[in-house]
């Protein structure tokens, strides 16, 4: 066999790895106390699915407060995802966390999941900052101005089911 036969050959057996525009990294943010309730039955792993159409999931916390039972965590822990245990109000550090993937230069894609408006700041100083925002959300009591502020907003029912802005 011939030098360049065995080289085409062996091609064949190669990984081709092409970069794709959905080649982004997601930093996930989720507001566990506000999201993570018995009347939404979130599914993490849906969200996950969801997201990872848009880029890849690099970062995914799921913020708790001291409430947050061990079957909790450990849910969370099983899908993949970084539970952080907040000994104060998980707002505050929520947004610190959101802050650092802002300015993370290894981050394309912001998301929240929270219904709370007291984070469209930081969908606003994500977009002036040349980053793409989601917003996951679920109803009752998913702010509008945060649904509006957000590139892209995905909400959430209790089948799973979603629509996309």
């Amino acid at each position: 066999m011939h030098s360049l036969d065995k080289l085409s050959s062996f091609k064949e057996y190669l990984p081709i790895k092409t970069k794709k525009a959905s080649d982004k990294n997601i930093g996930l943010l989720v507001d566990g106390p506000n999201m993570l309730r018995k009347e939404f039955c979130l599914n993490l792993d849906f969200v996950k699915e969801l997201l990872e159409e848009s880029g890849s999931l690099r970062v995914a916390k799921v913020l708790l407060n001291q409430y947050a039972s061990d079957k909790l965590i450990e849910a969370i822990v099983n899908q993949g995802f970084s539970p952080m245990m907040v000994a104060g109000d998980v707002d505050v550090q929520m947004a610190v966390e959101a802050y650092e993937l802002i300015y993370n230069p290894n981050i394309n894609i912001i998301a929240l999941m929270t219904r709370n408006a007291e984070f469209l700041p930081l969908i606003n100083i994500a977009k002036e900052n040349g980053k793409e925002t989601i917003v996951i959300g679920a109803e009752p009591g998913f702010s509008i101005a945060l649904k509006n502020s957000a590139d892209n907003t995905i909400i959430l029912n209790k089948d799973s089911e979603h629509r996309e802005k």
